[in-house]
């Protein structure tokens, strides 16, 4: 591809039609791109000369995947033992298709295979912490760390689990763990005991890493207090790690097999050893959200997600050595997972501790300028949350080194793309991404080949067979349907534990239709192959029959300046569904008819009739899982009276006493 302008250019016209570009790559980016040079590889290789634009490479991705993959494998430089061949075994099943059967490696290993000066983690926390590691430092600490563990009794298939903050660390913790073959599982320490017991209690960790506190939004908050709790149902921990956070000695009176991180790990040089294992050995086990029950525990392979992270890292998102790589995340979230992985690339990662509106919507932004941040990762309702308090980084901020900025967690609105390209950064490639935990990646993504399109991913993902399904399974294009992918990926999970016949794992995703992988998410494909996510399916609204996503409320309630967020449900009525608004207002507006009528207008003239709310009702709070996101199952569940099964998966569970009971829904 190729363009007149050797610049990059954004579109003038912000809010025009969907059918012009919002942005578009300067010939320089799409000259320099690992994607291009990726091209020319394959081209090279298999004497394919139409290979030339994103189209026939994701053509030639899904068409051939026994040649493709290895092809991902030679570029990115995977470090490992034995033949690619058969690169895919029993393809024809899903679940059940097995890649590179007769390959071992270890995914430390790959994400340690530099041990220069350069640079490869910068940490910053909101109270001012300052430390940095180059890679050869993080490979002597991971060596000594791994080393202690095996003397511990860690090895092959032992589960290590980490209650842990967004710390160096941790990613020193998962990777001794994992360089000895035991299998690394964590979750963020604003989770409850009951939430941590629950997902830890499942897979029975040997050794548990913890920190003394964390902090957020200006506070400090203990953690062993809940550990404490959280041990007395661990009985599996035979070692307790605790990270002197704080910077104050360590009480750890009462805590069962405790020992400091620096007593434990000492000062001793070892190299770390590297034992090499089948492509599918068990890397991490991660957990639906588990707010329709105890989460379900999914377990990824070693090789599927080391292949499939440095696929989306190095030829969707365009990520380099010299590249400084930040994605605000906590370690309950597989974002984590995704972006630690930018290690095996070489790229210097930015990790931050904290609340990112601590003190004001520009923390971020500062962190960006102080670092040089190049590849910026966030959540799409941060995106909109720092549009409506006003924040305008062009104005006050350099941004210099910022060529790309990521958004998921949900939908991206259009009107978040404006703001963006107004308001953060004019040059920038903004890449809303859309996968989950369960393939720990992506069906849907960024390319900095391709042209920007307002509220609409770039592409499907390479080697990803995505299609939309209509209500009778039939891929269709233009029209709104399932999210699927009909044939296998090396990033579906290995397993469900504690799940020997399976039955979890194909009631999870292939119970709707037979061999198909259905996400549960409500997508489009658009005529130029981007795609346009609409909401969770299972939370997909009925009225009359007709279907609608969520998300295309939200995003014209979010226009509403006097609207912080809010969340959209389906309840019985009669013989039909209609659909009921919650919306949590600014401080001091109070929801009366003018208002109502304001947001129910906005809605009207930018969709249909049929998404017009029955009702909108004030609400102070919304729930919403620990790792962020809202909930409309569990507000559902709640109008009808019916008990919602897991409360503690949910950040403020309590928010769900404003939808009990309430009168307002009885006529």
């Amino acid at each position: 591809m190729s363009f007149a302008n050797p610049q990059e250019r954004m579109s003038t016209n912000l809010g025009s039609s969907m059918n012009k570009p919002i942005w578009e790559p300067g010939t320089e980016r799409i000259e320099r791109s690992n994607i291009s040079r990726f091209m020319r590889f394959v081209r090279e290789s298999t004497g394919n000369e139409d290979i030339r634009r994103y189209s026939p490479l994701y053509d030639f991705s899904v068409r051939h995947p026994e040649k493709f993959w290895p092809l991902v494998w030679e570029f990115c430089g995977i470090r490992a033992h034995g033949e690619y061949e058969p690169v895919l075994v029993d393809r024809e099943k899903m679940p059940g298709a097995h890649w590179f059967p007769n390959v071992t490696l270890n995914f430390a290993q790959n994400l340690l295979r530099f041990r220069d000066e350069r640079t490869a983690i910068v940490f910053r926390n909101e109270w001012g912490h300052q430390r940095e590691f180059t890679y050869a430092e993080l490979h002597a600490e991971v060596g000594k760390l791994a080393h202690v563990l095996k003397q511990a009794g860690v090895g092959v298939g032992d589960r290590v689990a980490g209650f842990l903050p967004n710390i160096p660390e941790t990613v020193i913790a998962m990777l001794a763990a994992t360089s000895l073959g035991a299998t690394w599982s964590s979750c963020s320490p604003d989770f409850g005991i009951r939430g941590v017991v629950d997902r830890f209690g499942q897979i029975a960790p040997k050794v548990l890493f913890t920190a003394d506190i964390y902090g957020y939004g200006g506070k400090r908050f203990d953690c062993l207090e809940k550990i404490c709790g959280v041990l007395g149902e661990l009985p599996s921990v035979e070692k307790l790690v605790v990270i002197p956070y704080s910077g104050e000695p360590l009480k750890l009176d009462g805590l069962r097999n405790a020992v400091a991180w620096p007593d434990f790990v000492g000062t001793r040089e070892h190299a770390p050893e590297f034992v090499a294992l089948p492509f599918d050995h068990p890397l991490y086990i991660m957990y639906s959200s588990g707010t329709t029950g105890v989460p379900k525990c999914i377990v990824h392979g070693a090789g599927g997600t080391l292949i499939q992270h440095l696929k989306e890292l190095v030829l969707h998102t365009d990520l380099k050595r010299e590249d400084r790589f930040f994605y605000y995340t906590t370690c309950g979230w597989m974002m984590w997972n995704w972006f630690v992985s930018g290690l095996a690339v070489g790229a210097t990662l930015v990790l931050y501790d904290g609340s990112p509106s601590h003190p004001d919507g520009n923390a971020l932004w500062d962190l960006a300028d102080e670092v040089g941040i190049s590849v910026f990762g966030t959540s799409a309702k941060w995106i909109s949350a720092i549009e409506k308090a006003g924040v305008k980084p062009r104005e006050t901020h350099k941004l210099l080194q910022l060529k790309t900025i990521l958004s998921t967690g949900s939908p991206l609105a259009p009107e978040s793309y404006d703001y963006v390209y107004r308001d953060i950064k004019e040059r920038v490639l903004l890449a809303s991404i859309s996968g989950g935990t369960d393939i720990i990646s992506c069906f849907a993504l960024g390319c900095p080949v391709l042209p920007v399109y307002r509220g609409e991913l770039q592409c499907r993902g390479l080697g990803m067979k995505v299609e939309i399904l209509d209500d009778a399974g039939k891929p269709v294009r233009g029209e709104k349907g399932e999210l699927a992918c009909t044939a296998p990926f090396p990033s579906m999970p290995v397993l469900f534990w504690n799940d020997p016949d399976g039955e979890k794992y194909r009631n999870a995703y292939f119970s709707r239709v037979p061999n198909i992988w259905c996400h549960g998410d409500h997508a489009l494909l658009t005529e130029r192959d981007g795609v346009i996510i609409y909401g969770r399916s299972d939370a997909t609204l009925n009225p009359g029959g007709v279907r609608i996503g969520t998300a295309e409320i939200y995003r014209q309630v979010e226009q509403v300046p006097e609207v912080l967020e809010s969340v959209a449900v389906g309840q019985h009525w009669g013989d039909d569904e209609r659909v009921i608004l919650f919306v949590r207002l600014r401080e001091g507006v109070v929801l009366d008819d003018a208002l109502r009528e304001r947001i129910a207008k906005q809605i009207r003239a930018n969709t249909t009739p049929r998404h017009v709310p029955a009702k909108i009702l004030q609400v102070a709070d919304i729930p919403r899982t620990i790792s962020g996101k809202i909930t409309e199952i569990a507000v559902r569940d709640t109008i009808h009276g019916l008990p919602v099964k897991n409360t503690d998966a949910l950040a403020n569970p309590r928010a769900l006493e404003c939808f009990r009971d309430l009168v307002e829904l009885r006529n």
